[in-house]
């Protein structure tokens, strides 16, 4: 009897677990052929037009005060769409929630010294999640139409968001190399 016990709950929790996997997939194959048809290339974003901003979503900052691999070729393909003239305003969005870690001034500081203009680039102080990102670039920068920069993995899901909030969003990819962890990320 115990065995038939022991196997029947050994059964049922592997339904459980087969379940949960097959739902998590279900979701993730949802977002990615959703918003797959918002991911340009940098050329076909150059035909946009009235786009409010180019969002640079935060990534990690290193001690030195350098931007991360990530986050560097973020600010590389940002700053490429604006040397195109797809947009005129770069918006730097990050986390600076204690004084000894402010992503969006090392942002900035790359900027600026790639020859942006001062005044072309915003800064959000709060932008401690993608979604913090997106809805404040709506709701505090009054964005409506924009161009999210981050790497793949990470696109699908900011367009996600940026189509629940309302926003007429298109995305560019900022791989340029395979990332430490990656593996974990994708």
């Amino acid at each position: 009897m115990t065995k038939t016990i022991h196997g029947r709950f050994l059964l049922i929790l592997g339904i459980i677990i087969l379940s949960g996997f097959v739902l998590f997939l279900s979701i993730n194959f949802y977002v990615i052929f959703s918003t797959r048809k918002q991911i340009l290339s940098v050329e076909e974003a150059q035909n946009l037009t009235d786009v409010d901003a180019i969002l640079v979503l935060g990534c990690q900052v290193r001690s030195d005060q350098t931007p991360s691999a990530m986050l560097e070729d973020r600010l590389t393909r940002a700053l490429e769409l604006y040397h195109r003239g797809v947009s005129k305003n770069l918006l730097m969005s990050g986390d600076h929630g204690t004084k000894g870690y402010n992503e969006v001034q090392v942002m900035k500081d790359y900027a600026i010294s790639h020859e942006i203009p001062s005044s072309d680039v915003y800064m959000d102080h709060a932008g401690f999640s993608t979604y913090d990102s997106i809805y404040r670039a709506r709701d505090v920068f009054k964005v409506k139409k924009v161009i999210i920069v981050t790497q793949g993995y990470h696109l699908f899901r900011a367009l996600m968001i940026a189509n629940h909030l309302g926003l007429e969003a298109y995305g560019v990819r900022a791989d340029t190399i395979s990332y430490s962890g990656q593996m974990y990320r994708e």
